[in-house]
């Protein structure tokens, strides 16, 4: 029997560690392993130590499936099938989502006045970061894996400013433009060559655990460009192809292909009258 705060904070520490039902890898191993995975693809930036190194991408590409391989283990009573099986099915996927982040990335550059080059564009973008993690974390959740994914784009929204649900569904090219405050939800649909702007929202219209199993996220066609600060919510509201939404709008109901939608607000400037002296 425990006589002491000390070992009464020790005891119920131990019954709430037990009672958790999954472990997961640490948060530092899966900002690692995602720096690591996109770095691999796409070798751009380059520590200094590490310029004159020659390149062995098929000991980078075993060092990568050892890390992963790593990080899966504390996972494995989560996992509905072999780890083996997942980690082949992982990295058979990777070339097709390369040549999908070679495709946003492009976009970006050739649709960016600002982007001098795609190189820049990889590098430094924010949105461009956010989008890979995305991508190899919706990778991950296909293959079956679970949290981990969750734990890859937390990090990419730690570093950006850019939340985007490792389950949502988003084709190709995709651009996000600044970025900082993007949110996209869980069971949100984005169309092809689709552009969001900073702080734009693409949520659900309330928060309730009961809503778990259902769409809750806005649908997205190909072509639509969202400005900044629009709030669209809803799981059957479905923006329509080649729309335009301005920024602050909000929407909670659908708009057919080829809308227009702006918020408008009245500003008014008043000069102030001086008096003569």
């Amino acid at each position: 029997m425990a006589s002491n705060p000390q070992e009464l904070f020790f005891q119920r520490l131990a019954e709430q560690n037990n009672s958790y039902r999954s472990k997961l890898p640490s948060r530092h191993e899966a900002g690692r392993f995602i720096q690591q995975l996109i770095n691999f693809l796409f070798p751009i930036s380059q520590d200094c130590l590490q310029i004159d190194q020659p390149k062995d991408l098929s000991r980078d590409y075993a060092n990568l499936r050892n890390r992963l391989d790593c990080m899966l283990i504390p996972l494995q009573p989560e996992l509905n099938t072999d780890k083996e099986k997942i980690l082949d099915d992982v990295f058979f996927r990777l070339p097709e989502v390369y040549e999908m982040l070679l495709l946003d990335a492009k976009s970006i550059s050739d649709n960016d006045p600002a982007a001098v080059s795609i190189e820049e564009v990889i590098a430094l973008y924010p949105g461009f970061m956010a989008i890979s993690t995305y991508r190899i974390a919706h990778c991950l959740a296909l293959c079956g894996i679970p949290l981990l994914p969750r734990m890859l784009t937390e990090f990419a929204h730690g570093q950006t400013g850019i939340d985007i649900h490792p389950n949502a569904v988003i084709g190709h090219p995709f651009f996000i433009d600044h970025g900082t405050g993007v949110v996209i939800g869980e069971t949100t649909n984005i169309g092809n060559n689709v552009k969001l702007y900073q702080g734009v929202t693409l949520g659900a219209t309330h928060v309730s655990k009961s809503l778990a199993s259902r769409k809750r996220h806005p649908t997205i066609e190909d072509n639509v460009v969202v400005y900044a600060n629009a709030t669209i919510l809803g799981g059957d509201t479905v923006i329509g192809h080649d729309s335009v939404i301005g920024g602050n709008a909000w929407l909670v109901r659908s708009v057919p292909p080829y809308s227009q939608v702006y918020h408008q607000s009245k500003v008014e400037v008043r000069q102030q009258m001086v008096q003569p002296t």
